[in-house]
């Protein structure tokens, strides 16, 4: 059995989980936030929390943009929107997905 503490890879598992939970869709932005906000982690953490803010305020800002417009226009147009929200929604999910999936693979 291993002992935990003389782990030499222990902080970079740390570091991957940490820049995996900032990149959880639609979630993900709350410790991001908490990160950014108070300068804690290392480069790498940081550098996936702004850009996990970054996507989601994107996704947030167009989601909602197309959201308020199906709501002013003919049956038509509002169908042809929201199925453009849900692709779009899709699009930011598989993006995040990829990522967290990229962070997992990369070798120590």
């Amino acid at each position: 059995m291993k002992n935990r503490h003389n782990d030499p890879f222990q902080e970079q598992k740390l570091e991957k989980l940490a820049q995996i939970t900032r990149l959880i869709p639609v979630v993900g932005w709350v410790p991001a936030l908490w990160t950014v906000y108070h300068h804690q982690g290392s480069n790498k953490v940081l550098s996936a929390s702004r850009f996990s803010l970054k996507l989601t305020f994107i996704w947030a800002i167009a989601y909602s943009l197309l959201w308020l417009s199906s709501l002013q226009t003919s049956e038509t147009l509002t169908f042809r929107l929201l199925y453009f929200n849900g692709l779009l929604t899709s699009g930011y999910i598989l993006v995040c997905l990829g990522l967290m999936f990229r962070v997992w693979r990369r070798k120590n």
